[in-house]
């Protein structure tokens, strides 16, 4: 196996690898240590089945919970990132964010298996935010400096949000809004990393309302503010998919966003979520 660093805030390339076979332990933990120190880990020229997805997945956790999209046909936990080539919907997950942040325990790191890549656009951004925390202005910091945020995902999967009712009949994915998403659930904006004990910045608005304790006059202009400097070029790593690769992230350590630039063609992608140990 060979590890090769994307040179940028974050990110590597993981080659000399079979991800259809079976994983020695010993290779497992080398790949976990790997995407512990890179946060995320790019597998290309694979050519996996759902079963090898889910085979995978299930190395690093259990798998995670994957509310308000449905799972493909015959399957539990992989769901479809797709858009057709005709598709006029806005662009789903354009805006930074962590995955299912909402949750009590959201998810580790999200697996994502590239099946229909277009040959032009659809890079996957990501933020690294621990760097995001190290470089932050004291001034800035202060101001959240042991603050609780709220985080629900009520503007995006409610009945009323941006992928509620109204948007449902106009998408190819299977999203099924909810009143399930009004729910709030607190977490440290400021946290360790569960396993490295490094610290961090965890998850941004859109799926953080507010914090607890402040009132939204003070808190929405500070979450946008926070938001502007959370996902800055000095902290991405650009993706750019190939057919056949998987890559893997890690919800507590970046924020990533899709882009779009590939209008006319069909983008197809297989997830699975990994559960927080």
């Amino acid at each position: 196996m060979q590890i090769t660093p994307s040179g940028q805030a974050c990110g590597a390339t993981v080659t000399g690898v079979d991800l259809r076979q079976p994983l020695s332990a010993d290779l497992v933990g080398a790949i976990r240590a790997a995407w512990l120190q890179h946060h995320v880990l790019a597998f290309p020229d694979q050519d996996l089945s759902d079963d090898d997805l889910e085979r995978f997945t299930l190395h690093f956790g259990g798998f995670g919970d994957d509310p308000f999209i449905a799972p493909v046909p015959g399957r539990m936990h992989v769901i479809a990132v797709e858009r057709l080539a005709d598709e006029t919907s806005p662009l789903f997950a354009e805006n930074w964010h962590s995955d299912w942040s909402f949750q009590a325990r959201p998810p580790a790191g999200t697996c994502l298996y590239g099946i229909k890549i277009p040959p032009i656009g659809g890079d996957t951004l990501f933020a690294n935010q621990h760097a995001a925390l190290d470089e932050m202005p004291d001034k800035l910091r202060a101001r959240v400096e042991g603050r609780m945020a709220i985080h629900s995902a009520k503007r995006a999967y409610a009945p009323d949000g941006f992928y509620g009712e109204g948007d449902k009949a106009k998408r190819s994915m299977d999203i099924r809004p909810s009143k399930d998403a009004e729910a709030t659930q607190l977490h440290p904006y400021i946290r360790a990393h569960p396993e490295t004990g490094r610290l961090g910045l965890f998850s941004c608005f859109g799926y953080i309302i507010g914090f607890e304790g402040m009132d939204d006059a003070e808190a929405l202009p500070l979450l946008i503010e926070l938001y502007q400097y959370q996902g800055q070029e000095a902290f991405v790593y650009r993706h750019k998919w190939q057919p056949g690769m998987l890559l893997m992230w890690d919800n507590r350590s970046v924020l990533h966003a899709a882009t779009g630039g590939y209008d006319g063609h069909h983008r197809l992608l297989h997830r699975t979520t990994i559960a927080a140990a």
